[in-house]
């Protein structure tokens, strides 16, 4: 469906269903540079168990109209933005990589927005190597390599598809090259500059889940562990043989984490 957030027009995909406000809310907040069809799989269950979808994509991103945002804190404003076109008084918050650190900041500055989260490949800090950043800056095909490999795990290099005929880097690299100019620059910077994590950490009052690949190159398994330490009551899930891109890697393993 379609909404207009802050006066621009932004997809977001529903798993299938109507969103009906009058269900409990997930929102799936995806990665930089990615869009709302990392989800696929996991929008879908949750539309048809009893719960109301948003996965949108990021302003700049996929469907939506831009520009992008350049921080996180942005962008938990913006998803608090999101809740309240959609009708939705509050929801789990779902993000990945960058959209963890969304999910989080979007907890701790409009707490009465979030009912639970849910944070896949996160870390306390997301530093950005500067090979990369630049490589972004430059929009060259070197920044969606860094990406696709350092962000799936030993299974991909081997063609590990659990979806006969599909390719996992072949994947990720086609949603990463339809990024408009700038986006996944924008995106890797507003990571790299986030500092306030352990801060907002320490404010969450609602139940959280920490997602973590145990094979994860871009944000290792103890990097998340120190995030956890700081959230009240945190849950950890390591995923056995993970990297980074968990949906597309273990989406079975992932859902089940996802429903605790």
């Amino acid at each position: 469906m379609k909404l207009s957030v802050n006066g621009a027009e932004v997809f977001v995909a529903t798993g299938g269903r109507e969103f009906d406000a009058k269900l409990p809310a997930v929102v799936f907040i995806h990665g930089a540079g990615f869009d709302h069809s990392t989800w696929a799989l996991h929008t879908r269950w949750f539309a048809h168990h009893g719960f109301s979808v948003l996965a949108p994509d990021l302003p700049g991103h996929g469907r939506s109209a831009g520009p992008s945002l350049g921080s996180i804190a942005e962008m938990a404003d913006w998803m608090a933005a999101l809740l309240k076109a959609a009708g939705a008084a509050k929801a789990h918050l779902i993000g990945h990589s960058m959209g963890s650190l969304i999910a989080l900041d979007t907890a701790a500055r409009h707490p009465d927005k979030v009912s639970a989260l849910s944070l896949i490949g996160t870390a306390a800090t997301m530093t950005v190597g500067p090979d990369l950043l630049k490589a972004a800056e430059a929009n060259d095909q070197a920044a969606i390599d860094m990406v696709s490999i350092w962000g799936l795990g030993h299974d991909a290099e081997l063609g590990g598809s659990l979806a006969p005929g599909l390719w996992m880097h072949g994947g990720a690299q086609a949603v990463l090259r339809n990024c408009k100019p700038g986006v996944l620059y924008r995106d890797l910077a507003a990571c790299n500059s986030y500092a306030d994590a352990l801060a907002a950490a320490a404010t969450i009052k609602v139940p959280t889940t920490l997602i973590l690949g145990e094979r994860d190159m871009m944000t290792p398994p103890r990097a998340g562990k120190t995030l956890a330490a700081a959230i009240p009551h945190a849950r950890t899930v390591v995923i056995p043989g993970a990297g980074h891109t968990m949906m597309a890697e273990r989406p079975d393993e992932l859902l089940a984490a996802l429903k605790g």
